[in-house]
């Protein structure tokens, strides 16, 4: 892995003005970053650790921000750290995000750097694998930081670089991520007036930019229900409660829900079951029946509809059977929501840095991240950047999370340029 050094960077090379809010021409990073950009992409990618385990990760990127000369907080919400960069003139303080963890898939790629990592994931040895494009959120972010501290004197206002922990989830029994950097302060003491995020993504070609204004990653809820009836034979239903056939009635007027209840012209939304179980032979009717399954929406409104409504129909449709349900859910990561007004102040900069021509509006993704909750707090934007070769379909490529998943190291570039150039376009129009 190539050492950060004192590069002669990207601005003898750019045309850009301190001061103004649109220069000529954005930002660019010397090629000798842009390779060191890709050396730590190949390292991390060869290293993976899962949710909450990141220590050789965080250790890589605090050694090189400590370099850099940064205040550096570790430990955070486990494994997270937090890179403090204060420019050279008065201004705002904007954060800047990438997230650290790998997933419990095998690598079936056949790249020179592929992942032979394995770990424990709940009690059995698997591979691990930066499946979803991890190691190149955190790459760009450590060459934005690069880049961004050579430029120090000509920032305004100061520079936080999130890089977080159990993006995919903390493992069971555990807290991590975004949720918990913020419960243990993170914008206590230093309040962004603005997040940025980026996430590679196989459903767009290399360097092209997906944004949407307002929502665009649904939020993500778990429920249990369990419903609780009377054994009995089953050839003496009435001797009984049956929560095998109450249990299929909650499942089919929970459907009501979103087709009959929710005003989903203000935004769609989906409750699927996923797991049904319940009952041990055929001819006995069981005591109790579980159900578990997801909520995806993309109105906060809603999903608090939707969390009443689950819960008022599973109770009193088991009571018309005389059975009883218990409704359990657990609150996942909220939607993640772009502030429309962040959104179209940073718009030209996204023209900018990507081309015109490769800055789309994005479908609204079912999906979920955890950088909602940092977008909760203050105005934030969270885009897709392409990582499918020209030439490609994106539409049939490996998707993150799959063992196939492929990344364009080309697109490295670009996203860490977006990084450095919203951090001084931002600033300039504030």
């Amino acid at each position: 892995m190539l050492k950060p050094t004192a590069l002669a960077l990207a601005c003898a090379t750019t045309l850009f003005a301190s001061g103004s809010a649109f220069a000529q021409d954005p930002i660019r990073i010397s090629a000798e970053l842009e390779q060191q950009v890709i050396e730590w992409r190949r390292d991390l990618h060869q290293n993976p650790e899962l949710s909450n385990r990141e220590f050789r990760t965080s250790k890589v990127v605090a050694e090189h921000l400590r370099e850099l000369g940064l205040e550096v907080q570790t430990e955070v919400a486990h494994t997270g750290v937090v890179g403090i960069l204060k420019g050279g003139k008065p201004g705002p303080v904007i954060a800047l995000r990438a997230d650290m963890d790998a997933l419990p898939v095998t690598e079936q790629t056949d790249l020179l750097f592929k992942s032979t990592a394995t770990a424990e994931y709940r009690g059995e040895e698997v591979g691990v694998m930066h499946a979803c494009g991890h190691d190149l959120h955190v790459a760009m972010l450590m060459g934005a930081a690069q880049q961004l501290a050579a430029m120090q004197e000509d920032i305004e206002g100061t520079v936080m670089f999130i890089f977080q922990p159990a993006e995919e989830g903390a493992p069971k029994g555990e807290e991590g991520g975004a949720e918990l950097m913020l419960e243990e302060g993170l914008f206590a003491e230093l309040k962004p007036d603005a997040v940025f995020g980026i996430h590679v993504w196989s459903a767009g070609t290399t360097g092209h930019i997906g944004y949407r204004s307002g929502p665009l990653m649904a939020s993500s809820d778990r429920f249990e229900i369990n419903v609780k009836g009377r054994q009995t034979h089953g050839s003496r239903p009435w001797g009984g409660v049956d929560p095998i056939v109450t249990a299929a009635q909650i499942i089919q007027n929970t459907q009501n829900i979103v087709s009959r209840q929710i005003d989903i012209t203000k935004a769609p939304a989906v409750v699927s079951f996923g797991i049904v179980e319940g009952g041990v032979r055929n001819n006995i009717i069981p005591d109790d029946v579980y159900l578990e399954g997801t909520i995806r929406n993309f109105s906060m409104e809603n999903r608090a509809q939707i969390f009443e409504k689950l819960k008022t129909t599973a109770e009193h449709t088991a009571l018309s059977s005389g059975a009883e349900a218990h409704v359990h859910i657990d609150e996942g990561y909220p939607v993640t929501v772009n502030d429309p007004s962040l959104t179209e102040k940073m718009l030209p900069t996204m023209e900018r840095v990507a081309g015109k021509d490769k800055v789309k509006v994005n479908a609204l993704v079912t999906g979920a991240e955890d950088f909602s909750f940092y977008a909760l707090e203050v105005p934030g934007l969270f885009v897709f950047l392409g990582i499918t070769p020209e030439g490609q379909d994106p539409a049939t490529a490996p998707s993150n999370h799959s063992p196939f998943f492929y990344a364009d190291e080309a697109a490295l570039k670009t996203g860490t340029e977006m990084y450095v150039n919203w951090v001084f376009d931002y600033a300039a129009q504030e």
